[in-house]
């Protein structure tokens, strides 16, 4: 198996480095294939604008879907978005991981989705959810949050994680990936908040580390989430009766 790890934190000696080096160790001991992508030490570009296209459609007006097209088409991808791609395409199996800031992803990973899934190749108007471009592929989302799990849920003061995590795991399933169930990590406390005793805490996360050891061990034999796909939809695109 290969597996493609993007890993978005900028300290290299986060919780979320420690997550990642895990990861990389298991699979790599298990006689893997592990690239890891490191989105803020490779200083990775998240604005989507004209001067990465170097023969651009329309020197005018910028068209990010048109350049994206374009570019895709005459073989002249930026080199950053292309070495992600390249990639992606080789893996088996992508792992998406980042801290939950403010209710979301990092801006450096929403811009990674925004730059490498380009429009015109990795999708189209039909090559999409369970006809994406991904298909037969599996994608992890592992996320961690300083708050403590009690505080999250529907209604629940930290938010509901499943939502904040929609955008992400959804855009993934659109582009034809197997969607597994996400790894949270919670109550990554420090830096003037603090839920509980240090010692009890890095207790946790040494036990939380461990328990992403093991079940990326058994990865290969996850069931996925299940999301809506064309058989699920009218010709207007609305589900159809009894979805």
């Amino acid at each position: 198996m290969q597996v493609h790890i993007v890993h978005a934190h900028p300290e290299p000696k986060s919780f979320n480095a420690e997550l990642t080096n895990r990861a990389r160790a298991v699979f790599t001991d298990n006689g893997h294939g592990v690239h890891i992508s490191d989105l803020y030490a490779k200083s990775f570009d998240p604005i989507e604008r004209g001067h990465h296209y170097l023969e651009r459609i329309d020197d005018g007006v910028f068209s990010p879907l048109a350049e994206q097209r374009h570019a895709y088409a005459t073989h002249t991808v930026p080199h950053d978005v292309l070495e992600e791609l390249l990639e992606l395409e080789r893996s088996d199996l992508l792992i998406l991981q980042f801290p939950l800031w403010w209710h979301a992803p990092p801006a450096i990973l929403k811009g990674w989705f925004d730059r490498v899934f380009l429009n015109g190749g990795i999708y189209t108007n039909r090559k999409r959810y369970d006809a994406g471009h991904f298909s037969g592929r599996r994608a992890l989302v592992s996320v961690t949050s300083g708050a403590p799990e009690a505080a999250f849920g529907p209604g629940a003061r930290g938010g509901d994680p499943e939502v904040m995590l929609w955008p992400v795991q959804y855009s993934l399933h659109y582009l034809g990936f197997s969607v597994l169930r996400p790894q949270w990590t919670f109550g990554v406390q420090g830096h003037g908040y603090s839920y509980e005793d240090e010692s009890l805490a890095r207790h946790r996360l040494e036990n939380g580390l461990r328990a992403w050891e093991d079940r990326l061990l058994a990865i290969h034999s996850e069931p996925c989430l299940r999301f809506p796909g064309w058989q699920d939809w009218d010709d207007r695109g609305r589900p159809k009766s009894g979805l």
